[in-house]
């Protein structure tokens, strides 16, 4: 049973908003796409895993995506963990093409590709970490002893090599490919016979799902952008011409002529990502371009949003559903994203 669901990367969004408001010339741009090519085929990865841990039997294993847990001072993060009575298992997802040599003299992962030679941090140093403080995340909140935690460097894409080197080390029980999950978990399920009770098991789960934190940063100093660079107003949802007019409660481009009731909900979206959820009367009007401050009071409240303060030091927090189309990746955007990963 999936308990906690997988979502588009609140990273992933905000640099995808980045991009989007950023002119066609910025010097960051070519490392902003690799950045956000990396995490998207990242993200994919871990999207593959769907389809194996279907067969998992839901009454007995419960899956929780995207975890970021705190241990002492800092966090740590889990792509996928999977629960049972017996024990818990962490997955991390690594979606390279190539030959993969899992190097455990140097603790390097080096990936070979057309030739070439590329060097990573080694995941098995990373999952090997992730046990040992989920372990004391464990000691620190529920204070159990008994539950085993396991790890597995799951490699997502089917047609990946993988060696070892030295050949002889065998790390079958470690690094696998995503087609086989089923069947390691299967065997870890039947070579374990202590169980923990229903009622700790769901004081784990609901401790876990309770002290994740997602993490917030600012898109624009991961980068070093000036807010300055940021292209302001609304869309065109049909040329994608920048900025449309606000004529007579609509807004209206002067390239096509259309005209769109909701063009402000994008730009807003877009504001909430790159610059904050707090935002002012005279944040909206100086973003979307629009000069009476009663027709920007109309367009916050019209979206029913959270307020404080009153009058000049009224403050509204931008609140967008996670359905929301401009949340989602398609499968389009993974395949041209991921072509040369």
């Amino acid at each position: 049973m999936i308990l906690k669901e997988r979502k588009i990367p609140l990273l992933i969004r905000k640099t995808e908003a980045l991009l989007h408001r950023l002119p066609s010339n910025h010097p960051k741009i070519p490392l902003i796409e690799e950045e956000l090519n990396r995490r998207i085929a990242g993200y994919k990865g871990e999207a593959s895993l769907d389809f194996p841990l279907d067969f998992l039997d839901n009454k007995e294993f419960f899956i929780l995506h995207d975890l970021r847990l705190p241990d002492n001072d800092r966090f740590f993060q889990i792509d996928t963990l999977i629960l049972t009575k017996k024990f818990a298992l962490i997955l991390e997802v690594k979606n390279i093409t190539g030959i993969l040599h899992f190097d455990t003299v140097y603790n390097q992962l080096i990936r070979i590709k057309n030739g070439k030679e590329q060097v990573f941090p080694c995941p098995l140093i990373q999952v090997n970490r992730q046990s040992s403080q989920l372990r004391r995340w464990f000691n620190a909140n529920v204070s159990i002893e008994n539950l085993p935690v396991y790890s597995f460097v799951v490699i997502s894409n089917p047609h990946t090599g993988i060696k070892i080197i030295p050949p002889h080390i065998d790390l079958s029980r470690k690094v696998i490919h995503r087609n086989t999950l089923p069947i390691k978990i299967e065997q870890i399920e039947n070579s374990i016979k202590k169980e923990i009770s229903d009622k700790l098991l769901k004081k784990i789960i609901r401790l876990l799902k309770k002290q994740n934190t997602e993490q917030e940063s600012s898109i624009l100093s991961r980068f070093q952008i000036n807010q300055s660079d940021i292209l302001t107003g609304a869309f065109c949802p049909a040329c994608s011409f920048l900025p449309l007019e606000r004529v007579s409660r609509t807004w209206r481009c002067p390239k096509c002529k259309i005209t769109s009731k909701e063009a402000h909900m994008k730009a807003l979206h877009d504001y909430s990502l790159l610059l904050g959820t707090a935002i002012t009367n005279k944040e909206l009007r100086n973003f979307l371009h629009v000069s009476s401050s009663y027709t920007a009071t109309r367009l916050l409240q019209s979206l029913n949003l959270p307020q404080t303060g009153a009058n000049k030091n009224r403050t509204y927090t931008l609140i967008f559903p996670e359905e929301s189309t401009n949340q989602k990746v398609n499968k389009e955007v993974f395949d041209s994203k991921c072509r040369n990963i």
